[in-house]
């Protein structure tokens, strides 16, 4: 494929007016229906975070901020409860949001945006005072400035790098650049500084290594860092994603630089962002959903089974085939047989479940009875839509399709309120980083951080 990068006055400009968007975006200019997503997806994330307590990349990288960064201060920790300067607190919270592998997931971008945009956003805004509006505010900038970066790499950019970690950094130095109110030229600035330090390589996944937690612990960390640089008067690359030494340049062969501005201001995004269902890779949750409808229409248990393929996207053979023999809770989160193993023999693949069975003979057997193979109709489709295809072979030589055209969790497929707010709960007193009582009183802080005049510690 060949990249769609004129080196023009037109690349130049998508990158100047995205920046332009991200620096001067207010929350009046953002449609209501937006606005309740972006409380929602907060709360979500939330309850992700408190799910990472315990987990030892976690801990090893809250460690590390604590041990660099001041004893206390105005940005909170949220599994520690206690205060340190926003850039540790930042760190600190990303590498925690994204191990549960709950927290949520742009279809379109193949993003995680919430675990790269909100532990910095947080932070700033609780470090500098500011109110609940304006870190809604930067919120959505940082979802629309990411998921418009992770769109435009392309899917070439995806089979070697983790987007989130990519383009993870600008997405961090948007949303704070806009609590720190910086003009267009300094916005683009920051986005300079993010996109020259933007990293994260799938090779982990070969070695069931702690990376994907690195990976947006350094995002959140790297984008806030350059946007408070930026303030300072540090320069960065102007264009930093098209020029001829960007990032599409070293990164993608299929880069489209129009999608970086694509009907800004009127397609938002971040309301096309996915919660997750399922406690695992989003690329094993279509075949799982199409899976546990093939059980339970059919009266299916997981001794039934012959054997199942998954008929799947490139991308989910790219990522989850080095999977074979998961030897980690997390790497088993990016095993399709695992994860299939566990909705056949569990009915479900809630983060406990992984934690309690993944090595249960039984989830291994149904494991080794799943194969993954590229369908022609579900790759066209990806990542713009994530069809899920499975086909079951019963023991008995009867054979059952199924499919479904959005997983739980989708825009057209969404969780209900009290789906998500249940979903919240769970996370949160998973691994005991918060009381139920505790998060039902943060999930209403969240709903009126709106009209709140200061974002404020959310658990003392």
């Amino acid at each position: 494929m060949t990249a769609r990068l004129p080196i023009d006055a037109d690349a130049a400009n998508a990158e100047r007016t995205l920046a332009t968007f991200a620096a001067t975006l207010d929350l009046a200019d953002v449609p209501a229906p937006v606005v309740r997503r972006a409380e929602e997806l907060m709360i979500d994330w939330f309850g992700s975070a408190l799910a990472g307590k315990g987990a030892r990349p976690v801990e090893a990288l809250t460690r590390f901020a604590e041990a660099m960064g001041p004893p206390d201060g105005a940005a909170e920790i949220l599994i520690r409860r206690r205060g340190t300067s926003p850039f540790m607190a930042a760190v600190a919270n990303a590498a925690a949001s994204h191990f549960a592998e709950q927290d949520d997931v742009h279809n379109g971008s193949v993003f995680h945006p919430a675990s790269v945009v909100i532990p910095p956003a947080l932070a700033t805004a609780q470090a500098e005072g500011c109110s609940g509006a304006e870190l809604l505010a930067a919120v959505v900038a940082g979802y629309e400035v990411g998921i418009r970066v992770g769109e435009f790499l392309g899917r070439t950019h995806y089979r070697t790098f983790h987007t989130t970690g990519t383009a993870g950094t600008l997405a961090a130095a948007a949303a704070v650049g806009r609590l720190l109110r910086l003009p267009p030229a300094r916005m683009q600035d920051a986005f300079g500084s993010a996109g020259t330090q933007s990293a994260g390589l799938w090779e982990f996944l070969r070695d069931g290594a702690d990376s994907k937690q690195l990976h947006t612990a350094h995002a959140a960390g790297a984008g806030l860092a350059a946007a408070y640089l930026a303030r300072d008067g540090l320069t960065g690359a102007t264009r930093i994603l098209c020029g001829k030494q960007g990032m599409a340049a070293g990164m993608s062969t299929d880069a489209d630089a129009s999608r970086l501005v694509d009907r800004l201001r009127a397609r938002w995004a971040l309301a096309e962002t996915s919660f997750k269902f399922h406690a695992s890779c989003r690329h094993t949750h279509p075949a799982a959903d199409a899976l546990q409808r093939v059980m339970r229409e059919h009266a299916l248990r997981a001794v039934d089974v012959k054997r199942v393929v998954a008929r799947v996207h490139q991308g989910a053979i790219d990522v989850l085939g080095p999977v074979v023999d998961p030897k980690t809770v997390h790497q088993s989160k990016f095993s399709m047989g695992t994860v299939l193993g566990l909705i056949a023999v569990e009915g479900r693949a809630g983060p406990g479940d992984f934690d309690a069975h993944y090595r249960d003979p039984a989830v291994a057997a149904f494991r080794d009875r799943v194969e993954m193979e590229l369908d022609a109709e579900v790759d066209r489709a990806y990542p713009a839509r994530w069809i899920g295809k499975v086909s079951v072979e019963t023991n008995d030589g009867r054979r059952y399709d199924g499919r479904v055209d959005e997983p739980k969790g989708d825009p057209g497929n969404t969780l209900s309120p009290a789906e998500l707010e249940e979903k919240a709960v769970r996370l949160a007193v998973y691994r005991d980083g918060a009381t139920e009582a505790e998060m039902r009183g943060v999930i209403a802080a969240f709903r009126a951080l709106s009209s709140a005049a200061r974002v404020p510690r959310f658990l003392a």
